[in-house]
């Protein structure tokens, strides 16, 4: 029998990156930089403990692509600008410092836009006002601006914001590779959605269609950084703004969206799901991870949503996943694969840590 507790405390590699273990901490957005952007020396703090606590891969909150429309929520980090690389230079030192690697989470939020510091207006696929309410947990109030709709130019910029993002982080920062924000509801979502997406050109349409701009993303970034750094994608059903969302068209669409992204030459797929090991469509068994393993056997797969080290975990990796991404667990055991190492208890979640990294208590932020 298996024990997917000492599987997932093996080495594993993402492309030419050997990780020490198959645990990533996973993306979590914590509007904890300074006003213009940039990482703090609590944030560092905050992210060294992870990999000072044994964790193989850090994957950073999303970081916006450009100062026109990208930016999401004030306080937001960004890597737009040189100077907001070279502020994260504190937190990937620190990271490999103890022997952790480190991706940088690029993002483009898109219609999902309460704190632009810019003050520009809002820019999506279709004018079409996003479901739900601002999160007021972060700064917002109100509904969603009602977005204007993205010109050829303005994809052109986005794109070319994703791939000048990729090159600040590698190259300036210090990450290790980049990780495309696809999910959640954010730009590169909104695209591939379809009732978000109702335009009928080469951007629209059918499901070929509603990923194409995730595809060309991802080209630009793989052509401005070249093939040293590892290169993925986070992919969601769910969105913040509309948790119970599937893609309407089932199985066939993860066919779609899963084949396209091993053909695109990405080195790893994070597919998140608020319940990842639950069926991904109510006429069918499999995961979403399951899908992703099916239609992408070439590539490294990561799952995220809802997981501990449970049963929950082993049935991901029975279903196909490689890497193990976690949040809330990682939040409450920093040190967990260091705890799973020496088979000491876990500590329970306790929801005011989610707060901005300004609010948690300096011990918080320090391994004993």
């Amino acid at each position: 029998m298996i024990d997917y507790n000492q599987q997932i405390l093996t080495q594993y590699d993402i492309g030419r990156l050997r990780l020490r273990n198959r645990l990533a901490v996973a993306p979590m957005t914590r509007v904890s930089a300074t006003e213009a952007g940039r990482a703090t020396a609590e944030m560092a703090r905050y992210y060294e403990r992870f990999a000072k606590g044994g964790f193989g891969l850090v994957i950073t909150e999303g970081l916006y692509t450009d100062q026109r429309y990208a930016q999401g929520y004030p306080f937001q980090p960004g890597l737009s600008d040189v100077e907001q690389a070279q502020a994260w230079r504190g937190v990937t030192d620190l990271v490999h410092a103890h022997h952790g690697a480190v991706f940088a989470q690029l993002m483009h939020a898109g219609a999902l836009n309460q704190g632009n510091r810019f003050k520009t207006a809002t820019a999506a696929p279709s004018s079409v006002r996003p479901k739900g309410t601002q999160m007021k947990f972060y700064y917002g109030e109100g509904q969603y601006p009602l977005p204007q709709a993205m010109s050829d130019e303005d994809i052109a910029d986005a794109i070319a914001g994703f791939a000048q993002a990729a090159v600040l982080a590698t190259r300036a920062a210090g990450f290790d590779g980049v990780e495309i924000h696809g999910a959640n509801g954010y730009l590169l979502d909104q695209f591939l959605t379809d009732y978000t997406n109702q335009r009928d050109d080469r951007w629209g349409g059918n499901v070929a269609g509603r990923i194409a701009l995730i595809l060309e993303v991802i080209k630009a970034v793989r052509a401005a950084i070249g093939t040293l750094a590892p290169v993925g994608v986070r992919i969601s059903q769910s969105k913040v703004n509309d948790y119970e969302h599937k893609w309407p068209e089932g199985e066939a669409a993860a066919e779609v969206i899963f084949g396209s992204l091993n053909d695109a030459g990405v080195d790893f797929i994070h597919v998140t799901e608020l319940e990842a090991w639950k069926p991904a469509f109510v006429d069918g068994n499999a995961s979403l991870v399951e899908l992703a393993r099916r239609y992408a056997p070439q590539k490294a797969i990561i799952a995220n949503g809802g997981l501990d080290i449970s049963q929950r975990a082993e049935q991901v990796l029975r279903d196909g996943a490689d890497m193990i991404a976690l949040g809330k667990a990682a939040l409450a055991n920093p040190d967990l694969p260091c705890r799973l190492a020496t088979h000491a208890a876990l500590d329970e979640f306790d929801a005011s840590i989610l707060g901005p990294i300004a609010n948690i208590k300096d011990s918080e932020l320090t391994l004993a």
